[in-house]
């Protein structure tokens, strides 16, 4: 049975130690490279900035690493924030990935739905719109015959991506804009959870205006940890996805609910929720039979701090005895 699975890798909750931080992010990129080899289908990366507990700020250096150490797995940022960058170093910089890893990494493209990161990058919250408007023309103009204009001047952008006619990205979000601008550039479409009416929305979009269309999404977000001893576990572990989802619950926006936020920040409706799983390999064989082919199972081993033993022992469990039996 071939099961696309994910790792996530956002190293959330920073260690105060510098060393055991060091040891964090040493650890995520030997962790991505066990994934390449096991069987994972994906290794996931994410960008967040103002971040109280400690969040992966630069999802570029992270996959440009990855890449280099893997060989066989896709490479997905999820989401870059696109909007914080200069748009001509974001294309060569995503050219530059798509050529050492031969055209594994993916991007989905965000905008953000947090002022202060805005204020961070000294960037426009209120133009955020045009903004990626200006940046998706940028990326695949420069992407394209050289030389370019670019605000009023021809320039020439390098290097040339390995990937035609462009490196392969989505544009995320979870509104109608987002959606339109998707279907108006004829690029797929990636919201962060299921959102059927946009889904439907998009449709509709790319039919009105004769573009190729394309959705993916996960259907299932639960996060999943693996361990011998559940109940233990969460004894253990719980504090640690707390602090995570604690920091995630903070950046609430009360109009777009998402699925990874809750204002119950008790362990016992963080195990009634289903944010988090954890599960013994048995346990998560069973689940990956019963939801079918379309299911992709979310591995969080480095969850809000978790200590490397742990993580590195959940790897190991998830790797060996359950993608190894599948």
């Amino acid at each position: 049975m071939a099961v696309k699975a994910v790792l996530r890798i956002n190293l959330s909750g920073a260690a105060s130690d510098p060393t055991v931080e060091a040891d964090r992010y040493q650890a995520a990129i030997e962790m991505a490279a066990m994934a390449d080899a096991g069987g994972f289908a994906i290794v996931n990366v994410e960008e967040h900035h103002d971040a109280e507990i400690g969040w992966l700020s630069s999802p570029l250096v992270m996959a440009g690493m990855i890449v280099s150490r893997t060989q066989r797995v896709t490479v997905r940022a999820n989401a870059l924030l696109g909007t914080l960058y200069d748009p001509i170093r974001l294309a060569e910089e995503i050219a530059m990935l798509d050529l050492a890893s031969r055209g594994r990494f993916v991007f989905v493209l965000g905008q953000g739905y947090r002022p202060s990161e805005y204020h961070a990058f000294d960037r426009d919250w209120s133009t955020r719109g045009q903004a990626s408007d200006f940046l998706i023309e940028t990326l695949l103009a420069a992407w394209g015959t050289q030389p370019m204009q670019y605000r009023g001047r021809a320039i020439h952008v390098s290097p040339r991506p390995y990937s035609q006619p462009h490196p392969p990205f989505y544009c995320g979000g979870m509104s109608q804009p987002a959606a339109r601008r998707a279907a108006r550039f004829g690029l797929p479409f990636m919201p962060p959870q299921p959102m059927p009416e946009l889904e439907a929305f998009y449709w509709a979009e790319c039919q009105r205006l004769g573009t190729p269309g394309r959705v993916e999404v996960h259907r299932d977000l639960s996060l999943l940890f693996i361990d011998p001893n559940p109940d233990q576990a969460w004894e253990e572990l719980g504090p640690y996805f707390m602090r995570e989802l604690a920091q995630y619950s903070a950046w609430a926006n009360p109009d777009v609910p998402r699925h990874h936020q809750s204002d119950q920040l008790t362990l016992a409706a963080l195990r009634e929720q289903g944010i988090y799983s954890i599960l013994t390999p048995e346990e998560c064989l069973a689940r990956i039979t019963a939801r079918g082919g379309d299911y992709q199972p979310i591995l969080h081993p480095l969850a809000g701090g978790v200590p490397l033993a742990r993580a590195w022992q959940c790897m190991s469990l998830f790797t060996d005895q359950v993608l190894g039996r599948l």
